[in-house]
């Protein structure tokens, strides 16, 4: 029996420990794609710069520009705090928009009732939940 357990053969200390190291960077490997893939989604930010508001009957032409790094789509506008629906526009072309491209300017229009001289706050509203204020005073 002595004999049995001297014969046993079995992998060396360095080829296990070269076995192991090698399995642990193919992990960490896969690991750090896998993070890595999932960052590129939470790194896109949704940033709007509103840089006039113009009045007409029943509606506010808001010119917006998309500053940030993902594509914005508006639901909705508060007007004082009242819900409006809106519509996008391009704002050289006039062409509707479902979204705003990323470092492009288009046309919000919101429609609300105004009067002249009162000073109204526009929040606009994006699919994700940011908001996006302006103050304005109607002429």
């Amino acid at each position: 029996m002595k004999n049995f357990r001297k014969s046993k053969k079995a992998l060396s200390p360095v080829v296990a420990s070269i076995i192991l190291i090698a399995v642990t960077v193919a992990v960490s490997i896969a690991v750090a794609a896998w993070m890595g893939a999932l960052s590129v989604n939470f790194m896109q930010t949704e940033e709007v710069s509103i840089t006039n508001a113009q009045f007409t009957t029943g509606q506010v032409a808001l010119s917006v520009r998309n500053t940030g790094t993902a594509d914005i789509v508006i639901n909705y506008a508060k007007v004082n705090g009242l819900q409006c629906p809106v519509a996008m526009s391009n704002s050289t072309t006039g062409t509707a928009l479902t979204t705003i491209p990323k470092n492009s300017d288009a046309t919000v229009t919101v429609t609300t009732s105004w009067a002249s001289g009162n000073s109204y706050q526009i929040v606009i509203m994006s699919a994700k939940g940011n908001s996006f204020p302006y103050n304005a005073v109607a002429p």
